[in-house]
Parts: C-alpha cells; sequence; structure tokens
C-alpha cells in the first residue's frame, strides 16, 4: 500500500453569500411591479354578457369605473339589481355628475377630452338604470362610454 492516499474529493459547498441579495432584488422587483386594487366591490362581482366585437381600452389611467349590480348585503342596501357603486359606496344614478367632476380635477386638462367612463353592469341588471347613468353622464357631457363584457362566440 501506498503511504499517500489520494483524499476523494466531493462536491464543493453552495455558497450562500448572495442569497440576501437575491431575496431582496426579488423583493424590491415585486414591490415595485405590483398594483393595489383601487376599489373594493361593493357589489357581487358582476357577471359581465358576452359580445362578439370587443376592444381593449388603451389608457386605464383615465378610465372611471362604474359598477351595476346586485349588492353583497342585501339588509343594508336592499335587495335588486339595480345598485350603483361608484368609488366605494353604494350610490345613485344622481351622484354619477359628481363622481365624474372629481376624477376630472385629478387629471390634466387636455387629457379630459381622452377620459373615458366605463360601465360594468350585470346580466341581470335593470337597463333603466343604466339608461339612467348614461344621461347623468350626458349632463357633464361624458360622452365616451365603454360597456364592459367578456368575449363571446361569434356566429
Amino acid at each position: 500500500m501506498s503511504k499517500f492516499r489520494k483524499k476523494k474529493k466531493g462536491m464543493p459547498a453552495v455558497n450562500t453569500a448572495s442569497l440576501p441579495d437575491i431575496v431582496f432584488m426579488l423583493l424590491f422587483f415585486f414591490m415595485v411591479t405590483t398594483t393595489m386594487r383601487e376599489t373594493n366591490l361593493v357589489i357581487e362581482n358582476p357577471r359581465l354578457p358576452a359580445a362578439t366585437e370587443i376592444k381593449k381600452l388603451e389608457d386605464k389611467s383615465l378610465v372611471s369605473t362604474i359598477y351595476v349590480g346586485k349588492s353583497k348585503d342585501a339588509n343594508r342596501d336592499g335587495v335588486g339589481f339595480n345598485k350603483i357603486q361608484l368609488n366605494d359606496k353604494i350610490s345613485t344614478a344622481d351622484q354619477v355628475p359628481a363622481f365624474i367632476l372629481s376624477k376630472r380635477e385629478k387629471i390634466a386638462e387636455q387629457l379630459i377630452p381622452l377620459m373615458t367612463t366605463s360601465i360594468k353592469a350585470d346580466k341581470e341588471s335593470n337597463v333603466g338604470t343604466i339608461i339612467d347613468i348614461r344621461l347623468k353622464l350626458r349632463d357633464v357631457n361624458a360622452l365616451k362610454i365603454n360597456y364592459s363584457t367578456t368575449a363571446g362566440k361569434k356566429n
């Protein structure tokens, strides 16, 4: 036998010195890219109607969303599909102009003509409620209206 034996070398240990840097980079990335939900739905999540000719909205910062549907808390808000949600509370059609005007104050004057109002109405919602909203939008000259839908089948 030889006097000197070769030592078997195993796999070297993984260097974990850069692990905290990687973790903080990932944490920073997700903090920067994540957006928080602007409104909490007080109405039930609307089941949108289907449409064949749909188009995505371009600039979502210029979109004001009005939800129409059934209230989650029927005891407090009453029963039916005619509830209108502006921001985080149940409102009436008479409060729509004030909602639009408050949104206009927050953007630059040259962007006001590009502002769009999106109506997310449940399939079962009363059409009279949507017409009331449209009339109130017409009163404040908010004429760009988008009706949110899901993609349907083409015939």
